[in-house]
């Protein structure tokens, strides 16, 4: 016959292991974290008191969070999309990578697979419909069904993601004054941005609506959906379409369950963003001159207040999209998050 103390003492001992993991989640939190901003060093002779953020820790997840969720991520070779599908994996998630980087792409992929992770890859361009369909199919045929979507992958230019920059010689092809755009330059970037968008979402949607579970959906957008930036004419007119898109889909999609939001971030430490720069780089050193508006701001509240005027890292970004995807979000969508550094309330 069990004794009665014999009961209490394994309650207290159950009592105890539970409290001990409750203060090592705790910890690891704690440690994950860390503190929340750090004073400048050296400290500001003018301000006293100045302090940096500290950005989100690279490696930080949250276990389990979305196991057993099937998620497609565009534009997973490198940047945001990369540390998302990484990040995905890590908590649970069925990954499907997509990217027109097909080598780059395939071993983040089979380095996520090396690490116990559940992901597969998907190479083709995003501006072609058929890339759209055949990402959920994949999804669909590997691991049963499509739960969520992280629609990352854009372009700033015509320029294929790992050709080198030439200015001189690619004027046409990269960004340049309203009157100066280029043709090629606007259709590629508007049929990666914009119909690209579209055709992942509208296979995502059905793909959801036939389940009848539901999804999420976050699209990557960017201030340039929210206001105007010189010389990047057809950019900034397709993340305004990307806004659009989020807003029509998420009216669309209310009653099946499926929420459809988007984050618009400024400056971000990617690829993409080097690319950029060095092509004003080197546009420069031609002798180019304009009125200066065009980047008459560039740095967000958070940057200009950050002692080495950091932008903000692609894990920052991937925090609040994952977020969005998660269940934590049931009660948001059609909603644009300015994943900004405050830079468009100023």
């Amino acid at each position: 016959m069990v004794e009665r103390r014999d009961i209490l003492k394994g309650i207290g001992v159950a009592a105890a292991t539970v409290t001990a993991a409750a203060k090592t989640a705790e910890a690891r939190a704690s440690a994950a974290f860390g503190p929340s901003a750090t004073p400048w060093d050296p400290a500001d002779p003018k301000i006293a008191g100045r302090t940096n953020v500290v950005p989100i820790a690279e490696d930080y997840f949250i276990p389990g969070r979305f196991a057993g969720r099937t998620i497609i991520v565009t534009g997973s070779a490198r940047g945001m999309g990369e540390v998302a599908a990484r990040r995905l994996a890590r908590e649970g998630a069925n990954v499907v990578g997509v990217d027109i980087l097909e080598t780059l792409g395939a071993s983040v992929i089979d380095d996520i697979k090396a690490q116990g992770g559940s992901a597969t890859f998907l190479g083709g361009d995003i501006a072609e419909n058929a890339v759209g369909e055949a990402m959920v199919k994949l999804a669909v045929s590997t691991y049963g069904g499509l739960d969520g979507a992280i629609n990352n992958a854009g372009v700033m230019d015509a320029l294929f993601p790992d050709e080198p920059i030439d200015y001189p010689n690619q004027k046409d092809r990269v960004m340049a004054r309203f009157d100066e755009a280029g043709d090629e330059y606007f259709d590629r970037v508007v049929k990666v941005n914009v119909y690209g968008t579209f055709f992942s979402m509208r296979h995502q949607i059905r793909q959801m609506i036939a389940q009848n579970r539901g999804g999420a959906i976050v699209n990557v957008a960017s201030v340039a959906g929210i206001r105007g930036f010189g010389g990047t004419v057809p950019y900034v007119t397709s993340k305004h379409a990307v806004q659009g898109m989020t807003k029509t889909a998420a009216i669309d999609c209310a009653a099946y369950g499926i929420r459809v939001n988007s984050v618009g971030m400024a400056t971000t430490l990617t690829p993409m963003f080097d690319r950029a720069y060095e092509i004003i780089g080197q546009r420069r050193d031609t002798g180019f001159a304009d009125t200066g508006l065009g980047l008459y701001k560039s740095m967000s509240l958070l940057q200009f207040s950050d002692q080495k005027k950091r932008g903000s890292t692609a894990a920052e970004q991937v925090a609040v999209m994952l977020f969005l995807l998660s269940q934590e979000a049931s009660n948001i969508t059609g909603s644009t998050y300015n994943t900004d550094g405050g830079f468009t309330i100023f």
